[in-house]
């Protein structure tokens, strides 16, 4: 039985098996959850964008800044919720590492996935990682057979899409993307002259307001007793991480070629910048040691330091204390430089204000260079051993060098040996001893599993739809708010709520680990929920961090605190957006941790797909300013107080029907509610997903 394959993850970057030709996309866990238990998926019918490209890339140009380049153009087209397929002559230049790359970003640039149709470069691929002869070409004639095999040796009908974006593979040019957004692309030519207009701009996604008497400020400080500097731009942390690139051969050896260059010409990374390598496979480590060239990107400090997120989801642990303190007393914009997908303000690291995404290669060369603020057209990026200038020219591979390396190092074995390991686990895995029982034995002293609370107090009969009654703004947030403000994966700030509880609990300060590695707690994840220390709440006033008003007594509280406040005087809150809320991670808890915190309504401009739909599945309301309106249009400060009436039962309910809010100053508004299937607006009538399938459960049971 042969039928196209398909997949959902509970990642968002699952997009990268639209790369292979199969259709999959990343969900949030509650949704997951869900499916697990046997709930179908609802989804409206998306539009699909057909991205054309022609010709093909010039030397030296990587994957990564192909990426970016197109992640930057579909941002600005506007594809959240739809389909993006490419297609045209130039797809026969790109490998399929290059198209899972393009595929992998689907997230950042807010499609449901990029999807590339199987060719031959996709059977070659199959092959190349130990598919038999036989499973591949029966795989050519099924596909052929159903008219969804694409042979570009045969003319190209025309095909039909929802609107259209093309790109010549000629033009792209090396780029990073930052300081602060995945989709504000700089051309590598131009980095210097933004980076001076960043420091200039006033904060935002693309300024630091760093006063102009202060923009050459040097912090003396003493590394491990030798005299040291930092400029702003300066970069601490240089991190080949991340699934978008540490998979594909020509920009991981394309790194090791320039680590090798630099080695041999003499260049040095400073002592103090934190240098990482985490592969996105077993496979890429087999290559890099088959190649001979691993050991010049430990020479650099670009160590293996384990297979996973790393520093692009914040897991890049501490920086030097001595580094750490001449940042945060000289109010230094320090720079991490990572070959990752996300650069949200506060994920990669609290004390890192710039953050750039690069391709790996691009990554060593500004860990040699140390520093974001040079022209790498006129500014060497060191001094070899014999007092000669170095520019990048000088260590950048070719095109033809990266793939004479890709050749001969990357081979089928390598990958059925990586694929055949994986099933067999590791001995420390496979020694944990399971507990039996059909119950989870909850330890009441944990702080990392604790039950969470969604079931308490549940009825078999559904609670029926709720409106908001007199609800106070816990926040009121501009554009790009992301999962990463709204729940932080990283480090657990010393003076944070989370904190505060753990040491309660007896928990030391070193061992408090992320929230990403606590979220089994609900309690500790609660507090986590709007814990970013780069949070801007416009109730602030212009102050940045985890704070917010409450509105009845005008005091300054923790998130947490004030959502507490609220929920004991027994009062609903809501939270006011402005457009693209909730991009990034397809992390759960950033509609668990508001639900949590008494949160019933998000009003916004425009909600992110998969966190769009985990408010849903918690049964929170999101609602949708009428295009052209938002909170300020109103005149809305986030000060009044919030009614949205709702009819009592669900079957007088429309998907996206249009619902009146009115403030207690006068002001009423009209919203479209973003329940978009009947099937979404019985999760509501159920108070959740959760309830939803576990009510059906029972009932099938009895």
């Amino acid at each position: 039985m042969l039928y196209p394959d398909s997949v959902v993850g509970t990642d968002s970057h699952t997009t990268m098996i639209d790369g292979l030709g199969v259709a999959g996309w990343g969900v949030g866990g509650i949704e997951a959850e869900a499916a697990m238990l046997g709930q179908p998926m609802s989804m409206v019918l998306p539009g699909v964008v057909g991205f054309k490209l022609s010709g093909k890339l010039r030397d030296g140009v990587t994957a990564t800044d192909l990426v970016l380049t197109v992640t930057q153009m579909l941002r600005k087209h506007g594809v959240v919720g739809m389909f993006v397929e490419f297609y045209g002559e130039g797809m026969s230049e790109l490998s399929l590492a290059d198209r899972a790359t393009i595929a992998n970003m689907s997230p950042e640039y807010g499609a449901t996935m990029g999807f590339f149709p199987v060719d031959h470069v996709t059977l070659q691929y199959l092959k190349l990682t130990g598919r038999s002869d036989d499973t591949v070409s029966m795989i050519e004639s099924y596909l052929r057979a159903n008219k969804m095999f694409v042979d570009y040796s045969e003319p190209q009908s025309e095909r039909v899409y929802s609107s259209y974006l093309e790109l010549n593979l000629e033009e792209v040019v090396p780029c990073v993307s930052g300081p602060k957004r995945p989709h504000d692309r700089v051309p590598l030519n131009e980095m210097k002259a933004d980076w001076h207009a960043c420091l200039d701009n006033r904060v935002g996604f693309k300024g630091f307001a760093i006063p102009k008497e202060y923009q050459s400020k040097v912090a003396e400080f003493n590394f491990h007793g030798t005299p040291a500097q930092l400029r702003h731009g300066d970069v601490v942390i240089a991190a080949i991480t991340s699934c978008t690139n540490t998979s594909n051969p020509s920009v991981m050896l394309g790194a090791a070629l320039v680590a090798k260059k630099a080695c041999e010409l003499g260049l040095e990374v400073k002592p103090w910048i934190k240098t990482s390598l985490a592969p996105g496979s077993g496979v890429v480590t087999k290559y890099l040691q088959n190649s001979g060239l691993q050991k010049y990107l430990n020479h650099l400090g670009f160590h293996i330091v384990g297979y996973g997120c790393t520093t692009c989801i914040g897991n890049s642990g501490d920086i030097d204390d001595a580094v750490a303190a001449a940042i945060t007393e000289n109010d230094i914009v320090a720079a991490a430089v990572l070959s990752g997908n996300r650069n949200f303000e506060g994920r990669v690291h609290p004390l890192t204000r710039a953050n750039y995404l690069a391709s790996p290669p691009l990554v060593v060369a500004y860990a040699l260079a140390g520093s974001v603020n040079i022209d790498f057209e006129t500014e060497p990026v060191g001094v070899g051993k014999d007092g000669k200038k170095i520019f990048l020219r000088d260590i950048w591979p070719s095109s033809e060098e990266v793939a004479h390396v890709v050749q001969k190092s990357v081979l089928p074995d390598m990958f059925k040996a990586t694929y055949e390991a994986i099933t067999k686990g590791n001995p420390m895995w496979n020694q944990l001893s399971v507990p039996s029982g059909t119950l989870y034995a909850w330890d009441p002293k944990s702080t990392y599993i604790h039950e969470p609370p969604y079931f308490k107090d549940m009825t078999m009969s559904p609670p029926g739809p709720h409106g908001v009654k007199g609800a106070y703004c816990l926040l009121n947030f501009g554009d790009s708010i992301t999962t990463d403000h709204i729940s932080p994966a990283g480090s657990i700030h010393k003076d944070s709520p989370a904190a505060k509880y753990l040491m309660e609990r007896g928990v030391d300060r070193r061992d408090f680990n992320s929230y990403g590695s606590r979220r089994g707690n609900d309690e500790i994840m609660a507090r986590g929920t709007f814990a970013n220390i780069r949070l801007v709440n416009k109730l602030l006033n212009g102050e940045v961090g985890p704070k917010t008003i409450h509105i009845p007594t005008g005091e300054k509280l923790s998130v947490f605190d004030a959502a507490m406040r609220y929920k004991n005087e027994g009062h609903d809150t809501v939270i006011l957006a402005g457009a693209e809320y909730g991009s990034g991670s397809s992390r759960d808890w950033a509609a668990k941790g508001p639900m949590l915190l008494g949160v019933k309504a998000v009003i916004a401009k425009s909600f992110e797909r998969i966190h769009r739909s985990n408010l849903v599945g918690m049964g929170i309301i999101p609602l949708c300013f009428k295009p052209g309106e938002d909170a300020e249009t109103h005149g809305l400060t986030g000060h009044e107080r919030y009614t949205i009436d709702l009819p009592s039962s669900v079957s007088e309910i429309r998907p996206g029907q249009d619902v009146r809010v009115v403030t207690d100053s006068g002001k009423s508004f009209t919203c479209v509610i973003r329940f978009d299937t009947e099937v979404e607006l019985a999760y509501f009538d159920h108070g959740g997903i959760l309830q939803y399938v576990i009510r059906n459960l029972i009932n099938v049971r009895q």
